[in-house]
């Protein structure tokens, strides 16, 4: 198992931007998918972007393209999320997820392990 751990949340004005940062336990991080996603009060928990596990191909949701990049540093065994042009839509509790076995991952069925969460707050 991997444990997962979110930092950089927080409260920005609209237009702003933030990055997050998941940082991953275990000594193979590069050998698996890692995903964000987001859960909005009352939603569901939605897809954001993955990314795998060399760096080298992202895919981003429609609703953040051009906006969202999802990075990764396998030294560090962390994961990034930079935010930026951010919109009070995209308030939400923002999760990083771990996936074996794959390349990219879409869906929440596919990750095996999940971090707590960390809050972003995007005021109109």
């Amino acid at each position: 198992q991997v444990q997962l751990v979110e930092s950089g949340g927080g409260l920005v004005q609209s237009g702003g931007s933030l990055r997050l940062s998941c940082a991953a336990s275990g000594r193979t991080f590069n050998s698996y998918a890692m995903g964000w996603f987001r859960q909005a009060p009352g939603k569901e928990r939605e897809f954001v972007a993955t990314i795998s596990g060399s760096g080298a191909s992202t895919y981003c949701a429609d609703s953040v393209k051009g906006r969202f990049t999802i990075s990764r540093e396998n030294a560090k065994n962390t994961v990034y999320l930079q935010m930026n042009r951010l919109k009070p839509e995209d308030t939400a509790v923002y999760y990083c997820a771990a996936a074996f076995g794959i390349r990219l991952g879409l869906k929440r069925a596919q990750y095996d392990c999940w971090g707590q969460g960390t809050q972003v707050t995007v005021s109109s």
